[in-house]
C-alpha cells in the first residue's frame, strides 16, 4: 500500500529547498539587488527614479523583489512593488515572493506578498506546488491561515500526488505544529478523500503512524 511513499518522502525533501543568495551572490550585487538585500529604501527609490530595471535577473533568476523576501526587508518590498516591480515573477527554483515567506514562516510577509499583488493561487516549486502546500509541508500554521484567507487554492496536487493536507500528514511527524495545520485546512473544507499515488488516503497514513489527534481531524 505504502509502496512509493519512501521514494516520494526523499523527493519531497527538496519541496523547501530555496536557496537564498550566497555570499558570493551578494558580493556580485550592485544597482536594485544590492540596495534590496540591505533593505536601502532610499536607493530603491533612487534607482527606480533613475530608470533602474526593477526586475532585472541574478545568476539565479532572483529578481530585487525575491532578494527583499530572502532578506525580509518589508519596506524594500513595498518600495519596489509600489515602483511596479512583478511580484508574481518566479526564480530558478521556481519560487515567487509568496512561497519564499511561506518557507520561511514569516506570516506578516506573507499578509504584505497579498496586498502587493501576489497571487495565492500561484504555481510554484519544481514540484508544481503553491504556497500552502509549501506550508503544510513544514508545518506553518499560521501562514497557512493567511494564504487561505487570501483566496489559496486547498485542494491542488503537486507532480508527487499530494495536497497540502497530505503533506501535512506524511511528512509532519504527528507534532503539533502539523496537526494545528492540518485542522486549519480541514476546517477551510480541504478534501479529506483524495489520495496519494498509491490510493491511500490521509487518514490511512495518520492510522498506520499511529498519529491519534490527526486521525480524530480526518475521521
Amino acid at each position: 500500500m505504502f509502496r512509493s511513499l519512501a521514494l516520494l518522502l526523499a523527493l519531497s525533501g527538496g519541496a523547501a529547498a530555496q536557496t537564498a543568495p550566497s555570499a558570493s551572490d551578494i558580493a556580485a550585487y550592485d544597482g536594485l539587488h544590492l540596495a534590496a538585500h540591505n533593505g536601502d529604501v532610499a536607493q530603491i527609490t533612487r534607482l527606480i527614479a533613475q530608470g533602474a530595471d526593477l526586475d532585472a535577473r541574478d545568476g539565479s533568476d532572483r529578481t530585487p523583489a525575491h532578494v527583499a523576501a530572502f532578506a525580509s526587508h518589508y519596506a524594500a518590498l513595498i518600495a519596489l512593488a509600489q515602483g511596479g516591480a512583478e511580484m508574481n515573477a518566479l526564480e530558478n527554483r521556481v519560487y515567487d515572493v509568496l512561497t519564499i515567506a511561506a518557507v520561511a514562516n514569516d506570516p506578516a510577509m506573507v499578509s504584505l506578498a497579498l496586498t502587493l499583488g501576489n497571487r495565492a493561487y500561484l504555481i510554484t516549486s519544481v514540484y508544481d506546488g503553491t504556497a500552502p502546500i509549501a506550508a503544510a509541508h513544514l508545518g506553518h500554521h499560521d501562514v497557512v491561515a493567511r494564504l487561505i484567507a487570501g483566496g489559496a487554492p486547498l485542494d491542488h496536487v503537486n507532480t508527487l500526488g499530494w495536497t497540502a493536507l497530505m503533506e501535512a500528514v506524511v511528512l509532519g511527524h504527528g507534532g503539533p505544529d502539523h496537526t494545528k495545520t492540518l485542522r486549519i485546512l480541514v476546517e477551510a473544507g480541504a478534501d479529506k478523500s483524495i489520495p496519494d499515488r498509491d490510493g491511500v488516503t490521509q487518514l490511512q497514513h495518520a492510522l498506520a503512524r499511529g498519529y491519534a489527534a490527526m486521525v480524530a481531524l480526518l475521521e
